[in-house]
This record gives C-alpha cells, structure tokens and sequence, in this order.
C-alpha cells in the first residue's frame, strides 16, 4: 500500500461523537509518549497530519484521518486516546476509558488495533489491561514496537522476541518501527494493504449474498 493522500476529518470526545462509516477503519493504540502521532506522520507520510507534543497525555479524543479517499483502499485512521498518563484526575481517565473501551467494543468496521508499545521496555501493567482487552474480546490487532532508533541495531530484534514472549506472539506479530530513522512502515503498510483487501472482498462477496 502506498498513502497517496490523508487528512484530518474529527475528533470525537465521546462515543455519540463518533464517525458512522461503512469504511474500514485501522485505529491506532497505545500508552501516552509511546509516539502515536509520529507514528501517524510518518507512516501517511505527512509530517503535520497528527500534532505531536513532548507533554504526554495531549491526545483526548479519538481523532480521526481519511486515508486514500476515493481509492479502493481508503480507509479511516482513528487515533485512539493515550492512556496510562498519571497527571490527570480519575474522572477524567474515567472519561478516556469508558471512549476507549466503547469504540473498541462496538466499532463494527474495525478492521485492525496497531498497539503501540515502547520497545526500550517491557510493557506496562496498562500495556498488559490493553493486550488482555484485546485478546479477551477477539479484536484484531498488531503490536507495533516504536522508538527502535533509541536502540543499536543488534538489540532490536531481541527486544522485539522479549516484547513477543511477554504477551505470548509469535515473532511476526511484532514489528519494529522508527519514525525518526524511517524504518519500518513499509511492513505494517504491506499488513494494512492485505488487511483492508480482505475486507474489501468480504463485503463485496455479503453484498452479492444479499
């Protein structure tokens, strides 16, 4: 797959807020300063699409990118809000994660979780909630391991199968990403491409049964 054009559609602070679409949609997970609005920048290719901040907990909504409009794999982007970010009040992470968990659980054209974690560590007791969340409740995902340009080369794929055998994947399910050194996005690129052709044919194959 090849980002051709993306732009900025909403946020939504609540779940009533959220967009009513027949495209698929790939939505983009992880703790707060895991690096999600980099990742974003860098994998459409669009270095001011998602505003990034060195002040974690700045993404509050689920903002949402049309990815490719007008071609046979557009598809929404959707930004999902960091969590794990201690300076806020328990209402307010309350607020997050009664928006987090709805999306998730009734998103009907959710194609695709990339669950961003930091690859520098093992994954935190929220890392741990998120991947059980997901596991439990049968929601497609892939763990994106970010920041491997804070690591040597020769660490990274070690860091990867320790990240892979904390939450019990296979090596493939983990995939190395830097946003600074512009490495990686072509994999999860080519996973999306598949992911949403797949889809793409199931619905047209629904629709014929219908």
């Amino acid at each position: 797959m090849k980002i051709k054009k993306s732009a900025y559609v909403k946020g939504a602070a609540t779940y009533a807020q959220c967009i009513a679409s027949d495209l698929p949609q790939i939505a983009v997970a992880g703790k707060s300063n895991v690096g999600k609005s980099s990742f974003i920048n860098y994998l459409t290719g669009d270095g001011k699409l998602a505003r990034t901040s060195k002040l974690p907990g700045r993404t509050r909504l689920i903002n949402y990118f049309l990815i490719n409009e007008g071609c046979d794999d557009e598809f929404l982007l959707a930004d999902l809000p960091g969590y794990g970010f201690a300076k806020v009040s328990d209402a307010e992470k309350l607020k997050w994660a009664d928006l987090l968990e709805k999306y998730l659980a009734n998103e009907r054209r959710l194609v695709q979780v990339l669950f961003l974690v930091d690859i520098r560590h093992e994954p935190t007791r929220d890392d741990a909630t998120m991947y059980n969340y997901l596991f439990q409740n049968s929601v497609p995902f892939t763990v994106v391991a970010t920041k491997a340009d804070k690591l040597p080369k020769s660490q990274v794929k070690n860091r990867c199968r320790a990240i892979a055998s904390f939450f019990k994947l296979g090596e493939d399910n983990v995939l190395p990403i830097s946003s600074v050194n512009k490495t990686g996005a072509e994999s999860i690129l080519d996973k999306l491409d598949a992911l949403i052709s797949a889809d793409r044919t199931q619905l047209v194959s629904e629709q014929k049964k219908d």
